[in-house]
């Protein structure tokens, strides 16, 4: 027998163990499965959707509404926003449980819903992943005075932080 016929099972038996061998190491490819266990679900992005910690029934009312882009301005337009009650931005409920609330450059009102996201943030935005751009994310809420600003960067520029203050029984 040559040697070239004597390396070549030797060769075989080489590339045979070593693909048995990567076939136990716990690498991040995935391999068929025949019956047995089914693979774990991915974890949800960073942005998903998670229950808000406030609810609908919480925004819903008269509010006076106004808004401000530099932080100095934010006690002024709280003030500026009381004042608007004459003429109150009303958030309803929306008919399937949502709010209706004005989308960026919108005329009409759309429903939008309440959404918590796994960094702890909260958002108000039509159906979909938290955080989305046409979301405003929940600055800060008392239950009396709501800051929102728009997620998408534009929207954030020409809205500013938008102030809702709620209009006292009987106002508006």
């Amino acid at each position: 027998m040559s040697d070239d016929r004597r390396t070549l099972p030797i060769a075989a038996l080489a590339v045979l163990g070593a693909g048995l061998t990567l076939s136990g190491c716990g690498g991040s490819f995935n391999m068929p499965s025949f019956g047995g266990s089914t693979p774990e679900p991915a974890p949800p992005p960073a942005g998903a959707s998670m229950p808000s910690k406030y609810a609908p029934e919480e925004m819903i009312g008269r509010w006076g509404y106004t808004s401000y882009q530099n932080e100095a301005d934010k006690a002024r337009t709280i003030t500026i926003a009381r004042g608007q009650c004459k003429n109150p931005y009303v958030i309803a409920r929306g008919p399937t449980g949502g709010v209706m609330m004005h989308l960026a450059d919108q005329r009409q009102p759309s429903e939008l819903r309440l959404k918590g996201s796994s960094d702890g943030r909260n958002y108000i935005g039509p159906e979909g992943e938290a955080g989305n751009p046409q979301d405003r994310e929940i600055l800060s809420f008392d239950g009396r005075v709501l800051i929102t600003r728009y997620v998408d960067p534009d929207s954030a520029n020409r809205y500013g932080n938008m102030v809702y203050v709620r209009c006292a029984p009987g106002r508006g």
